[in-house]
């Protein structure tokens, strides 16, 4: 099964509250509070977020984070691969091609193919998208992947 990392699920969270927030700026004190996240998390997250581009931080007393980009301008796949690093499924979806059936395997192609449709698929949907949605827990959107075919 294809899931998310915790970190990139809290990702999403900061990056959306920031998106829906009139203030200029938020700590990662308030977004941890409002979501339950442990404080020393989500300030590691808000931090690789930060070294990526995708939030600007800003120290003293009126400080905390902000959207270093218009939420129409940040993906989805920016907030994973911010957190996680590039998208794999399988062993063989990195450069190291850890797996001792690279040389024989008849499914990597396709697999990679498909990775390649999930991350495309990923990267149609924005943060200004995901802050649209008017329901907190309601699911936030659903992207059909086509379907491959040879």
């Amino acid at each position: 099964m294809l899931r998310l990392s915790k970190k990139a699920d809290y990702g999403l969270m900061a990056v959306k509250h920031l998106a829906v927030r009139s203030s200029p700026s938020t700590s990662a004190r308030e977004i941890a509070e409002q979501y339950d996240i442990p404080l020393e998390l989500m300030a590691k997250v808000l931090q690789r977020l930060v070294r990526a581009g995708l939030l600007v931080s800003t120290q003293g007393t009126r400080g905390g984070y902000a959207l270093g980009r218009q939420p129409s301008t940040i993906t989805v796949a920016d907030v994973i691969q911010a957190i996680d690093g590039p998208l794999t499924i399988t062993a063989c979806s990195t450069v190291k091609h850890d797996c001792d059936q690279f040389t024989k395997c008849s499914i990597r192609d396709p697999l990679w193919q498909i990775r390649e449709r999930i991350a495309a698929t990923l990267r149609t949907v924005t943060i200004a998208e995901l802050a649209a949605d008017p329901g907190d827990h309601a699911p936030a959107l659903v992207v059909p992947v086509p379907v491959l075919r040879r």
